[in-house]
């Protein structure tokens, strides 16, 4: 299959009367000149299961005949962006046949559409005029399309015609594209277009299209309410945060593994420090069942960490060595690619599947006890010191002799209690956000701790397999991340006092 192309869109879309006239862009002062092309017909028809799972996560998968970019195209939201910026996956047509989703991607979108069914709902009819917007030196910086729409709903054949504009940054990283983009919005919008941001193809839904997703974002409940208001709230934040990581793994986006497992950690921690909330049996499968997922992403996120880290020190150490990075590039890229593959292979099993679909129940309807009823007040605090209390009994022996193992149980605890104190920190205040802060620097600490002592071992591993001149830079290397481990030992130990302050302070503990 031809490899998907992906390409960050930035645009403003403008719903305007049928009978609208442009107004006077060059009046702007952002426009340089501008000029129409020439007008064509497409026709998309766009996917999803009966119950509009990736419309109301704001997803769009289309099969599109016309134009340039003729061809599947699956559009997602940005993390962190707002809702005008979407990542735009594109696959030819020659990729699926009409009414068959290309494999590739119904794969990306398998964790939000799990045992639905992806099938043709909405065909859009588009007569798209095109105008390129050029600045000062003659480079074209944006595109807006006049777009005369009819929108088809396949199941009763009922049809929504609109006209509507887009205006695109043809850069997404261009600021002062961007910037040029909202003040032509803008112009438009004082002409009388009214600003939107659902698909074409939504609009044959209704509000249907844009109801609640699956597991929708709560809002944490006070002090006053009830716990079980405030797991709701923790679980759904989470799950969200652990299906999106999941997509990203599939279609292999930076950082993705790393922020499925902490979306994995942190719902552990929330089934953990609630526990006695909770129906025990229920809370048990799934910790198991999170921990193996998590596991399965281990090889993945401790072989990127530990190549970013050794490729670093290395360059710390001697700028001028090659030898070294050379090695240690090629054993853990070799090594990256099996882990991947087996990581895969978990996340398409069915066992994750049952998982994703536990999690999407767990945010609706956590399985609790009678005690989750009574006041956040009155029970939240006592679950965040029972995790403060571990940590202050494992980090009491510390010192900077202490075996490495004896410093890993106390980055666990430490990890626990930080997850316990930030899920309850919009409710208790200011103060209790403050303790999570002081605690997250510590468990950063701990965890480059333990990243240096992992990167130990891979090394000894890596002299053995190597030729003396490579053998001795590694060793150097060995040497260096030893006297790292000590530094973080140090740090944590500068830093602890700072913690326990905070801690008194916050209220919770």
């Amino acid at each position: 299959m031809t490899p998907a192309q992906v390409h960050r869109e930035i645009e403003r879309k403008l719903r305007v009367p049928v009978e609208f006239d442009f107004p006077d862009l060059s009046a702007t002062a952002v426009i340089a000149s501008w000029q129409p092309g020439t007008s064509f017909e497409m026709t998309a028809v766009y996917y999803d299961t009966a119950d509009l799972r990736l419309f109301r996560w704001s997803i769009t998968l289309r099969r599109r005949v016309g134009g340039e970019d003729a061809g599947w195209h699956l559009k997602l939201p940005v993390s962190k962006a707002d809702a005008s910026a979407r990542d735009e996956i594109q696959l030819p047509l020659v990729a699926g046949a009409a009414g068959v989703v290309p494999a590739a991607l119904a794969d990306i979108v398998s964790p939000l559409v799990r045992d639905g069914r992806l099938v043709p709902l909405v065909t859009v009819t588009t007569l798209r005029t095109p105008y390129l917007v050029f600045d000062g030196t003659g480079t074209p910086i944006i595109e807006i399309v006049d777009d005369q729409v009819a929108v088809s709903e396949t199941a009763n054949q009922t049809t929504t015609t609109f006209r509507e504009i887009e205006v695109e940054a043809l850069n997404a990283e261009d600021e002062d594209a961007l910037a040029s983009m909202d003040v032509i919005a803008t112009a438009f919008i004082s002409a009388g277009a009214t600003p939107g941001s659902t698909s074409k193809a939504a609009s044959a839904f209704g509000a249907r299209a844009t109801a609640p997703p699956d597991i929708p974002a709560l809002p944490m409940t006070t002090r006053e309410g009830v716990a079980v208001d405030a797991i709701r709230s923790i679980i759904s934040e989470h799950a969200r945060h652990l299906l999106f990581a999941d997509v990203g793994v599939r279609r292999d986006a930076e950082d993705s593994v790393h922020q499925m497992r902490v979306a994995a950690r942190r719902l552990r921690s929330t089934l953990r420090t609630f526990g006695p909330l909770l129906d025990d049996q229920w809370a048990s499968t799934l910790t198991e069942e999170l921990a193996w997922m998590a596991q399965e992403m281990g090889a993945i996120r401790d072989t990127e960490v530990l190549l970013k880290r050794l490729i670093k020190d290395a360059n710390i150490l001697d700028p001028t060595d090659e030898l070294a990075p050379v090695a240690i590039t090629s054993w853990l890229q070799a090594r990256l690619i099996s882990a991947r593959a087996g990581a895969l292979a978990g996340l398409r099993s069915d066992r994750h599947e049952y998982l994703l679909e536990d999690l999407v129940i767990a945010a609706r309807e956590p399985n609790v006890k009678d005690d989750a009823y009574l006041p956040c007040e009155e029970v939240l605090p006592r679950l965040v010191a029972r995790e403060w209390s571990a940590l202050r009994k494992s980090v009491s022996g510390l010192q900077e002799d202490t075996p490495s193992t004896v410093w890993h149980r106390a980055r666990i605890k430490a990890k626990r209690a930080r997850y316990a104190v930030e899920a309850v920190s919009l409710i208790f205040g200011p103060e209790a956000t403050a303790f999570g802060r002081a605690l997250a620097d510590v468990t950063e600490v701990l965890g480059d701790h333990q990243d240096t002592y992992i990167a130990q071992h891979l090394l000894l591993d890596l002299v053995d397999k190597s030729d003396g001149s490579t053998a001795f830079r590694l060793g150097r290397l060995y040497a260096y991340e030893v006297d790292r481990e000590m530094a973080y030992r140090d740090d944590f130990l500068k830093l602890w006092p700072t913690v326990r302050k905070a801690a008194k302070r916050s209220g919770l503990v």
